[in-house]
C-alpha cells in the first residue's frame, strides 16, 4: 500500500444494515471501505466490520447462506480486528429472545434479552456510555442507540462499557482486536468517529508476529 492510500476495511454485506452510514463513517475515519460477502475476505481482511440493523434470525440465516458463519466465528474467537455494530454485536452471543431456536455465533457467553414490556421500544436516542478507565479503546461519552434487545450481563474476559435504559446493560465491549458496540458509532458524531479511529489504529499498529498468532 502506498503511503497516501487509506487502509482498507471490509464491511460485511449482511442484508440488514445501514451500509451507507457505515461506509461514510469509515471514510471519515481515514479508511477505505469495501463491501463483501466473500468468506475469504472475512478471513483475510486487516480490518472488518459486522454491521446490523434488523432481526437476529434473518441476519443469522443470511450469514449462513453466504458461508460466513465459520469465518466470522473463527475471527471473533481469535480476537482479530473486527468491529461488530448493534445487531452485529448481538450475533456474537449464544442466542437471542428475538429469535427462539436460532443460535448466535457463540463466541461470547450469554443471551440477548428484550427490554421489559413496560418500556418503549425500540429505544431511539442518545445514552451515556460509561467505560472503565483501563479500557484500551472505549471511552465515556454519549452515543446513539436504536435497539429493542440488549445484553444485561457483561461477558467474562471482555472489557465492557455500560449504559442505562430500563436498567443497566452492555453498551459496548472489547477483547483484543474485537470491538462490539450495541450503539451505532457511525451515527454518534465525534464520539463514534474517534472510537473507530482508535480501534483501527490499534489493530493496524499491532506487530506482524502478533497479528499472525492472535491479531490486535
Amino acid at each position: 500500500m502506498r503511503p497516501h492510500e487509506a487502509p482498507e476495511i471490509v464491511i460485511v454485506r449482511t442484508g440488514a444494515a445501514n451500509l451507507a452510514s457505515v461506509c461514510a463513517a469509515c471514510r471519515r475515519a481515514g479508511l477505505s471501505p469495501r463491501l463483501s460477502v466473500e468468506p475469504r475476505d472475512v478471513d483475510k481482511a486487516a480490518l472488518l466490520v459486522l454491521p446490523g440493523v434488523g432481526a437476529f434470525g434473518p441476519a443469522a440465516e443470511n450469514l449462513e447462506r453466504f458461508g460466513l458463519w465459520e469465518p466470522l466465528r473463527r475471527r471473533a474467537a481469535e480476537g482479530r480486528a473486527m468491529l461488530a455494530i448493534c445487531l452485529g454485536m448481538q450475533l456474537l452471543f449464544e442466542a437471542s429472545e428475538e429469535s427462539p431456536g436460532v443460535s448466535g455465533l457463540g463466541v461470547l457467553p450469554g443471551r440477548v434479552t428484550r427490554f421489559p414490556d413496560s418500556e418503549r421500544v425500540p429505544q431511539l436516542g442518545w445514552n451515556r456510555v460509561v467505560a472503565p478507565f483501563h479500557a484500551p479503546t472505549l471511552r465515556t461519552g454519549d452515543a446513539a442507540f436504536a435497539n429493542s434487545f440488549r445484553v444485561t450481563t457483561p461477558p467474562p474476559g471482555a472489557i465492557s462499557a455500560i449504559t442505562d435504559y430500563a436498567g443497566p446493560f452492555v453498551a459496548a465491549l472489547e477483547r483484543s482486536g474485537l470491538l462490539a458496540c450495541q450503539f451505532h458509532p457511525e451515527l454518534s458524531g465525534a464520539f463514534g468517529l474517534l472510537l473507530i479511529r482508535r480501534w483501527a489504529a490499534a489493530c493496524l499498529a499491532a506487530p506482524r508476529s502478533a497479528k499472525e498468532a492472535a491479531p490486535c
